[in-house]
């Protein structure tokens, strides 16, 4: 009777790991907050709870394997807790992630507003002693509609991420995401702007606007809806904030695009713009619909459009037919950009995509002593990138006290370097603040708050 009261007292406890992309993330710490909403505390996953959903990736066939290790490790923590696998390989292959032991509920990207109330029926049937407690509830891909999830709060307000698109249809060669995600869905604009306002007052100052192909933004709405359109709409809300934006393919950044930005000290001057290779033979065995040529016309019209932009791109390494002449044309192409800095990560295969069955395959060794080199070279552009700006100010949110510098503060700037500089006062911190840059080590920068 004791233990019953003590249970019934007592708030239950969710724990999340989450796998992949920061559209995971994001997604975690929306659940997170269903989860608050329903009563549950949020726990750590290596700590003991009632409840532990992994959210898991497919890109690579390690993301596959580590899900499984902590789909594992939960269901060993706590025999009677309910494991909940989501997300990206829970869609793909909800058969196989049925079929691990200790798995309680399954749902794959789409259906997730429904996951407090499926781990609470699969707590009914643990404790009824039923024979089969497993729910599997994953949805076909081919239900339209974008999926609003609550919006998530951090205990420190400084940074948030918004996502305002899911899906993708792009089809390139070495990508399961279509198969995963779905088409391209967007959040209505008016739904954007009224998330945004509530993130705003609830303290935030520099939103990102993230999704899956988050450049495609609007092509599934009626109506001439854009991304660079919604933009002109968010930087006219009052109060002090910045935006940035998540990754926007190389074809889908418009002049009308550059052009909001440049208008807007709101809108930061970051475009992460995915590459993938330097090699145009590469590019179309890839599927990925520009040319060298292309990119580099882009990346200076950007350049000149917004005078400090910093440019980052992610690069594959060991792609099937990435000779050695191949690998060379695509480091030298890289490194004649200047660049803020390179993601670097290594092919792998999966099933189901163009790629898999394509010969020229590149072993493993290969691929690890490319992905080393292009790791190096970004940081040498990165530091090359940060010299320039020694002697400026740059606009920085101040986030968090610096890790390795007792009375310093650190934040990223609106064109995205780490700058430590001395402390605001109390009442600066969490907020933008203008640094005047004195020094760097590598990529990061150092300087004093300058005048307003």
């Amino acid at each position: 009777m004791g233990e019953e009261r003590e249970a019934r007292g007592r708030k239950k406890k969710a724990a999340f790991f989450t796998l992949g992309c920061k559209v995971n993330q994001q997604e975690t710490a929306a659940l997170q907050e269903l989860f608050r909403q329903h009563g549950y505390d949020i726990a750590d996953f290596e700590s003991l709870a009632d409840v532990y959903i992994i959210n898991t990736c497919t890109v690579t066939h390690l993301a596959d394997r580590k899900s499984r290790q902590m789909i594992r490790r939960a269901a060993a923590r706590n025999a009677r807790a309910v494991v909940a696998v989501i997300g990206c390989y829970a869609q793909i292959a909800p058969e196989e992630v049925s079929s691990l032991p200790g798995v309680d509920v399954v749902v794959g990207t789409q259906n997730r507003g429904r996951l407090v109330e499926l781990v609470e029926e699969a707590a009914r049937r643990k404790e009824g002693g039923a024979q089969a407690p497993q729910i599997v509830a994953v949805r076909p891909l081919e239900e339209p509609g974008f999926e609003e999830l609550p919006l998530p709060y951090t205990r420190v307000r400084t940074r948030a991420f918004l996502k305002i698109e899911d899906g993708c249809d792009q089809y390139c060669a070495y990508c399961i995401v279509p198969r995963a995600r779905g088409g391209i869905r967007s959040l209505k604009p008016e739904l954007v702007r009224e998330r945004l306002e509530r993130l705003l007052s609830a303290g935030y100052r520099e939103v990102v606007l993230t999704g899956i192909h988050t450049s495609a933004y609007g092509r599934d709405l009626p109506g001439a809806v854009t991304l660079a359109g919604l933009l002109k709409e968010l930087v006219l809300l009052p109060g002090e904030f910045r935006l940035r934006l998540s990754s926007v393919e190389p074809g889908e950044v418009t002049e009308e695009l550059l052009e909001v930005m440049a208008g807007s000290p709101r809108i930061c001057r970051h475009l992460h713009i995915p590459l993938q290779s330097g090699d145009d033979e590469v590019l179309r065995l890839m599927r990925r619909p520009y040319t060298t040529a292309g990119y580099r016309d882009l990346f200076y019209r950007t350049r000149l459009k917004i005078p400090g932009v910093a440019v980052t791109t992610d690069v594959m390494a060991g792609f099937p037919g990435e000779t050695g002449r191949r690998f060379e044309s695509s480091y030298q192409f890289i490194a004649s950009l200047p660049f803020r800095d390179l993601h670097v990560f290594k092919y792998s295969l999966r099933p189901g995509t163009a790629a898999a069955g394509m010969p020229g395959q590149v072993s493993p060794g290969v691929k690890d002593f490319r992905s080393k080199e292009l790791r190096k070279l970004a940081g040498k552009l990165a530091a090359a990138y940060a010299e320039d700006f020694l002697g400026k100010v740059l606009v920085v949110l101040a986030e968090r006290p610096a890790r390795e510098k007792p009375g310093c503060w650190e934040g990223l700037s609106d064109n995205y370097l780490r700058v430590v500089f001395p402390a605001p006062p109390a009442e600066q911190s969490i907020r933008v603040v203008p640094v005047r840059i004195f020094s760097r080590d590598g990529a990061t920068l150092f300087g004093e708050p300058a005048p307003d």
